[in-house]
């Protein structure tokens, strides 16, 4: 049986990789391979640190979703795969990757999820985490500032430059291919239990199918 992919989607700041370690770390033992899409930006050695900071990474464009799919495909068959690793204060990626090991469920999110319709046709559930702007550009200005070392000017401009029209153009309008929308993210218990819920059913499922498959006839 195939791994079960499930996307995360949602705005900046919306809790996305909250709801998505909940649900893996709900889930029994190794049964979550995890996928940022974040990890995928293109590596564009080719520019200078000024013109790299300066480029829309919040248009699809500035993601390897070739590569992305690619990574996708071989969890989705039972294959481990080398997954980049991104520096958001250099806008490179490093040198070395990250192992991902398959595994019975794949848990892939990030802004765009559901932008793309390739991405889309291969994700067995999509989610989209849905908060208020308010709070996640709070939470985005929080994350940049203690997480990657960046000043407050540079967040508000990259925010009204790119960021907000961004968010309208594609993450909002991709709302309306979730299967499931979330209000307020990780801190919706209800949503997140009915979620987990419905994996763990699924993994006990292919648990069971799989013993039917291997058990030797007597």
């Amino acid at each position: 049986m195939s791994a079960l992919v499930v996307g995360i989607a949602g705005g900046t700041g919306s809790g996305k990789t909250t709801v998505a370690r909940t649900i893996a770390e709900a889930l029994p033992g190794s049964g979550v391979a995890m996928v940022e899409f974040d990890a995928y930006y293109r590596d564009r050695e080719d520019l200078s640190p000024e013109a790299r900071a300066q480029v829309n990474y919040d248009h699809p464009d500035a993601l390897e979703i070739e590569l992305f799919l690619e990574h996708v495909d071989a969890l989705r068959n039972g294959k481990p795969v080398d997954m980049p690793i991104y520096d958001f204060k250099s806008h490179r990626r490093h040198t070395q990757t990250r192992r991902a090991e398959p595994a019975p469920v794949v848990v892939v999110e990030g802004i765009l999820v559901l932008v793309d319709p390739r991405v889309r046709e291969r994700l067995d559930m999509k989610i989209f985490v849905d908060t208020d702007p308010d709070i996640r550009v709070f939470r985005r200005i929080r994350r940049d500032m203690e997480q990657r070392g960046r000043s407050f000017e540079s967040i508000r401009e990259q925010y009204y430059r790119t960021v907000r029209p961004m968010h309208l153009q594609f993450v909002e309008p991709s709302k309306r291919w979730a299967d499931l929308i979330i209000p307020e993210g990780g801190n919706n218990r209800v949503a997140l239990d009915l979620i987990v819920a419905k994996l763990r059913a699924v993994l006990e499922a292919a648990g069971t199918e799989d013993q039917r498959t291997t058990a030797v006839p007597s």
